[in-house]
């Protein structure tokens, strides 16, 4: 971050006279960690007054400021904030703190128009992460407010898009406009394209019934519709042939969206060639590139918290701990009607899938699918009836410990077309390995860099630990024991679809190679099914060791459909399958078994990984008990803290050890 736009060094007291520094505990904490004290009282010559950017109560501050010669910190919002408006209660995700004015107010030089007017903006990393961040806005559909769906309809594409704003809004007094001047915006939008749609955007705030907005339903006529309704900025930029704006948020996302707007008022976006300016800055000459603007503005220029590590973070974090959040609203506003779910998972569901509105148990098909909410149902208990339902299922890094012992998922995958582990169906999983046949350089450094944490943290599924056993000399091909009644081995093994078969396919094809084999955690413990004597076939029978150790020491792993041979790819190893896993058929494993026609083609081991542990799961956070993004996981489960599962699970797990026979009564 430039030290212009960081503030200073040193821990300072920042004097303040607003409440709202006082009662919102999310912006006092992004404050404390950029090193400034929020305090109360009378301040010395050179103490900094933190002000909240042109607010009703920012004459407070600067009336102080002049009596005892402080120095003024403006803070505002980042120009990524939240899912609901701060109205709504949602806390930002970052702020601007700006010592030499406010972004929006051309009055003065901001530190983010210094940054935007004199920084060299000419590193090749710095741009590329930006061109980066700015397709992962687009394929997030993130904006400043996230609470619309992506799907939502809007109007048909050849429209001229106006932006309204609210009413008062600081960064349309700060630019001299009033409304004539968004009245003027209109006329000269009608003039320039004569018989044009013209859409206006409601703001959001206007939407809701909270501030009243510079248009009104007077200003409607043949040819002018209003758009209040939520959507995507990023769809709507789509099918806008021309935007206007005087100085909304919008106006910067449609630069990005590959717009020039028509600007009528003064924002830190006008004066820098990307826009058609009405009331151009004369101090700003400088020509900047898409790129560069999203440079400075939202890389260099202000503070992004992570709110599931409780720290400053750069843009891409806080990006990517937005689109967590965002996701969860999208899929889980409505609320869900769940079937098949067994009681000790009740409340884990809840967690992820019920923050926004409270999941409704109901076993009964007819009654779940008539709720009227969107319907999910364990995949393992799906039948012919739930064929309208989502599958539920644990994710690929699940947890410290085994589900059979009751311990609750750090993740878990929804999919609305079938389940990863059934070959006899499409899954949403399909689609997503497909769609990542190419990748982005920011979504193949991502997926590098979350393959390496995997391999340097040891992290696998179930994270069990364990020792390692003694190996001959020699190539060593491991073999990977399954739960032999699991839904898995039942849809997609094949021909092969016992340990015992498998063991005897792998010796067969490799007589004079050092055989391990490794039980499967659930059947070591005793709680699932699966046994077989592997001592007449295997050198090294590698109870309790750890799955990351093998694989790390195997030349070659053999495997039936298990999700170590996922793993197992992570780690450059040769990949033998005899049935048909979720990462089988894409040019990346050798496959023995019957593979569905519909996956034959090439995927990177980046695609799949991308696809597989980035766009498929969702992921949750048990410390702050927020959706996050799979990175936050990798560092759960390689360093905690995480809970520990409560006594009723622990002795339900002790209880299934004596019926393991009977798991389906609790899986």
């Amino acid at each position: 971050m430039s030290a212009s736009a960081a503030g200073p060094e040193k821990a300072r007291r920042l004097f303040v006279f607003n409440g709202g520094f006082l009662t919102q505990s999310r912006v006092r904490r992004i404050l404390a960690l950029a090193d400034y004290k929020v305090s109360l009282g009378r301040p010395k010559a050179g103490d900094l007054i933190g002000i909240w950017g042109n607010s009703p109560t920012a004459h407070r501050g600067i009336a102080v400021a002049a009596r005892y010669n402080a120095k003024l910190v403006r803070v505002e919002d980042a120009f990524l904030r939240s899912v609901f408006t701060g109205r709504d209660g949602s806390p930002p995700l970052g702020l601007l703190i700006d010592h030499k004015g406010v972004h929006f107010d051309p009055s003065h030089p901001s530190d983010l128009e210094e940054l935007l007017a004199t920084h060299p903006l000419d590193d090749t990393a710095l741009l590329d992460r930006a061109r980066g961040a700015i397709a992962r806005i687009k394929e997030a559909h993130l904006s400043k407010y996230t609470c619309f769906e992506p799907e939502a309809v809007v109007p048909s594409p050849g429209y001229v898009l106006v932006i309204d704003q609210t009413r008062g809004d600081a960064s349309v007094t700060a630019s001299g406009a009033d409304r004539n001047r968004f009245l003027e915006m209109l006329f000269v939008a009608q003039e320039e394209h004569p018989g044009a749609r013209i859409v206006i955007k409601a703001h959001p705030e206007t939407a809701q019934g909270h501030r009243p907005g510079y248009f009104t339903q007077s200003d409607a006529s043949q040819g002018v519709s209003f758009l209040s309704a939520p959507v995507s900025p990023w769809t709507l930029m789509e099918g806008a042939i021309a935007v206007y704006t005087v100085s909304s948020g919008l106006g910067f996302e449609a630069i990005l969206a590959g717009h020039k707007p028509r600007v009528f008022g003064q924002p830190f976006y006008a004066g820098w060639g990307l826009t058609q300016d009405e009331f151009p800055v004369q101090r700003r000459q400088r020509g900047l590139t898409r790129a560069q603007l999203f440079a400075a503005a939202m890389i260099l220029y202000p503070k992004w918290y992570d709110p599931c590590r409780d720290c400053l973070c750069d843009c891409e974090t806080a990006i990517e701990a937005l689109a967590a959040e965002t996701r969860s609203w999208r899929e889980d506003h409505r609320g869900w009607v769940a079937s098949g779910m067994r009681l000790w998972k009740r409340g884990p569901l809840q967690k992820v899938f019920g923050r926004y509105k409270a999941i409704s148990f109901q076993d009964d098909p007819a009654k779940a699918s008539a709720s009227g909410r969107p319907w999910m149902v364990w995949a393992g208990k799906a039948e012919q009836e739930h064929r309208t339902a989502v599958r539920v299922e644990d994710g690929f890094l699940r947890s410290r410990g085994l589900g059979a012992e009751l311990v609750p998922p750090l993740s878990l995958v929804t999919d609305d077309l079938g389940i990863y582990y059934d070959p006899t169906r499409p899954s949403r999983l399909e689609n997503l390995i497909r769609s990542r046949r190419s990748l982005r350089p920011d979504q193949a450094l991502r997926a590098e860099r979350l393959i390496a944490a995997l391999k340097k943290n040891a992290v696998s599924k179930y994270n069990l630990g364990g020792t390692m056993p003694e190996f001959p000399p020699g190539p060593r091909v491991l073999v990977v024991g399954q739960v032999e009644d699991d839904a898995s081995i039942r849809l997609g093994a094949g021909a092969i679809s016992t340990n015992g078969a498998l063991l005897e396919a792998a010796r067969a094809a490799h007589p004079g190679a050092t055989l391990i084999y490794k039980p499967h955690p659930d059947v070591e413990a005793g709680l699932r099914s699966g046994h077989c004597d592997a001592s007449a076939l295997a050198d090294v029978v590698a109870n309790r060791a750890d799955i990351t150790q093998l694989l790390d020491a195997a030349g070659t792993v053999w495997t039936m459909t298990s999700l170590a041979g996922f793993e197992a790819l992570l780690r450059g190893v040769h990949v033998v399958t005899t049935g048909a896993p979720f990462y089988a058929g894409w040019g990346l494993t050798e496959d023995l078994g019957e593979v569905p026609p519909r996956r034959r083609e090439d995927i990177s081991l980046l695609g799949l990984v991308h696809a597989t542990l980035i766009d498929y799961p969702r992921y949750y956070d048990p410390v702050s008990g927020l959706p996050c993004p799979v990175e936050v996981i990798v560092e759960r489960l390689a360093n905690g803290p995480l809970p520990h599962p409560g006594l009723v699970n622990r002795l339900l797990s002790k209880a299934q050890g004596v019926l393991a026979s009977r798991a389906h009564l609790w899986r």
